[in-house]
């Protein structure tokens, strides 16, 4: 439950949480399309086995922000082909922002990225999308690398995360 300020509870996603899941990615893709590489047309496929097996894999992680039972923001971990842990999705509703709930929801996929042993967690962005850029610089990432569709920011991993 949220507290009385309504601050927005975070939970880890589990299998079952796959309604929630897939409302949030939607209203994500729906409300900041600019913001992801993403397309609502490539998410809108797919049947509730396909969003369960999502968080039935080990090397994924996903965390919802959600207040009144409605999701209000996400995040995602996964392991990349080069075990490299990924920050992946993060969003966080209009009504939410600017009460530091993307702050939360990536502290959660950090801890999740610093329990697999990894030292560095990586992030993708688009160029264009300088608030996302200002926030992950305020929160300890820097670039490094990238190409003209997408800047690439990690962030080293210290105990405590």
């Amino acid at each position: 439950m949220a507290d009385d300020a309504g601050r927005p509870d975070l939970r880890a996603v589990t299998p079952a949480d796959w309604p929630l899941w897939r409302a949030a990615r939607i209203a994500s893709l729906t409300t900041s399309p600019e913001a992801f590489k993403a397309r609502l047309a490539d998410w809108d496929r797919g049947g509730e086995e396909q969003w369960r097996a999502r968080f039935d894999d080990p090397a994924t992680y996903g965390v919802l922000a959600v207040r009144d039972a409605r999701p209000v923001g996400m995040a995602a971990g996964l392991l990349a082909p080069d075990a490299v842990p990924e920050l992946r999705s993060v969003w966080v509703a209009r009504e939410a922002r600017g009460h530091g709930l993307a702050a939360r929801l990536i502290a959660s996929v950090e801890t999740w990225a610093h329990g697999t042993g990894a030292g560095v967690l990586r992030l993708s962005v688009l160029p264009a999308n300088a608030p996302a850029i200002a926030l992950y610089e305020r929160l300890g990432y820097a670039a490094d690398g990238g190409t003209s569709h997408e800047l690439v920011m990690t962030k080293k991993l210290v105990d405590g995360c």
